[in-house]
């Protein structure tokens, strides 16, 4: 393979020519990136040429590695990550002296396409996807393929929107009844293709799914757009038009924007920071995704805000969610304010079925308003439905903070762009 050296001045250049010369790759291009300790002006050159930086010398060398033979101090950890991301976004593999990271392969695909990407688990990424295929879905059709862990075996097709009582039974046949189609599917009320996938690489990718065939089954639909769901921080297979990358606003900004998330920024055109919620220090976590995303990717600060698929007004209200507990006062705040709600308990359980058991065992309320996630399903609907209360599901809708630039809008511009 026609390869691109990593070198650093800390190592004597007859070293590394010797190395350069033992590998099994035709190494065409090397890259100098620091050090000066043993580059004494007599010891010559590496026998290849120098390039200014790795994307040049991947571009002009048509370079299909990119092989690091330097080390620390140089190169340390957190700076070989960041290295590795952007040669990783320019689709070419990099390898070391005991590792090798490879981008994800992404299947071509005919139709105009969005994928939603997270930078891990519970980031607010399907509640972004769902906004979008419902702001969208008034003007063109929309499908949304998703990507769950808890998917079926074999890629299903929701064309009827789901209630409360058909989630019930086909929980009790022993299916996920809150797996990310079916959320969409009930909330937005677009056509969805279920889909699984086991295992996520540190790039995104997938050790198995069943996505590709989940794709062919959406172009099999006729839509004028598909909306490509993302699952935790896995990319979907599927070489798309645009990409829109969901960040946590109260993730480690070390994680957020470090490691191999930085790779995932730099394919973004637009990234959204959820959960920008006062004191949480989410502009932490925006400055770090600012310094690494791709140059001209715009960067929006974002809240999630409960969206009731009924009328909830004047009715004492226990509400199910997977925020985190410094913000259900303004979640309840949001829904006595805006949807007149008698808020009387806030949960953040979902995902914590021993903690959601206990409080369950205790509460009244005339509504048991849930996000559809993790246990919203077996636990909280079942449980609604032994003691009387009604279930009503609940959607998030995604609010540009004041003085972001318009979410709305941009989404709009974004799927009218030519591709």
């Amino acid at each position: 393979m026609k390869a691109v050296a990593i070198v650093d001045g800390e190592h004597y250049p007859p070293v590394v020519r010797d190395a350069i010369a033992g590998v099994p790759h035709e190494v065409v291009v090397a890259v100098l990136v620091g050090g000066t300790e043993k580059l004494r002006e007599d010891a010559g050159g590496y026998g290849v040429p120098l390039a200014d930086d790795v994307e040049s010398a991947i571009e002009r060398f048509g370079a299909e590695l990119v092989l690091d033979l330097s080390d620390e101090p140089v190169l340390g950890p957190i700076e070989r990550f960041h290295l590795a991301s952007r040669v990783l976004a320019r689709g070419v593999p990099y390898e070391g002296a005991d590792f090798r990271l490879d981008p994800p392969a992404f299947g071509a695909f005919e139709l105009p396409s969005i994928a939603v990407v997270g930078t891990g688990k519970r980031v607010g990424k399907t509640a972004v996807t769902g906004h979008l295929a419902r702001l969208l879905s008034p003007e063109r059709r929309v499908v949304v393929v998703a990507m769950g862990r808890g998917g079926p075996a074999e890629p299903e097709t929701i064309h009827v929107r789901p209630t409360v009582v058909s989630l019930v039974e086909l929980s009790r046949t022993g299916r996920h009844a809150a797996s990310d189609h079916l959320e969409t599917a009930a909330l937005v009320g677009v056509e969805t293709v279920g889909c699984r996938r086991c295992g996520g690489g540190l790039a995104g990718d997938v050790v198995t799914s069943n996505v590709a065939e989940g794709a062919r089954i959406a172009v099999e639909l006729g839509p004028d757009l598909v909306v490509f769901d993302g699952s935790g921080a896995a990319f979907p297979p599927v070489a798309v038009d645009r990409r829109i990358v969901v960040v946590g606003g109260h993730q480690d900004p070390a994680v957020a924007a470090g490691y191999l998330n930085t790779y995932r920024l730099l394919l973004a055109d637009l990234v959204l920071v959820t959960m920008a919620e006062p004191g949480s220090g989410w502009e932490a976590t925006r400055d770090a995704v600012r310094r690494v995303a791709r140059p001209g990717a715009e960067v929006i600060a974002t809240v999630l805000r409960p969206r009731p698929a009924e009328a909830i007004s004047g009715r004492s209200v226990a509400y199910f969610c997977t925020a985190p507990g410094e913000a259900h006062e303004i979640l309840a705040d949001h829904l006595a304010r805006e949807h007149g709600a008698d808020v009387v308990h806030v949960s953040g359980n979902l995902a914590d079925r021993a903690a959601l058991r206990d409080e369950l065992s205790t509460l009244t309320a005339d509504v048991f308003l849930v996000e559809l996630k993790a246990a919203a399903v077996d636990l909280v609907a079942e449980s609604a439905l032994e003691c009387g209360a009604h279930v009503v599901l609940a959607a998030n809708d995604v609010l540009p903070l004041p003085g972001e630039p318009e979410l709305d809008e941009t989404l709009l511009e974004m799927a009218r762009m030519p591709v």
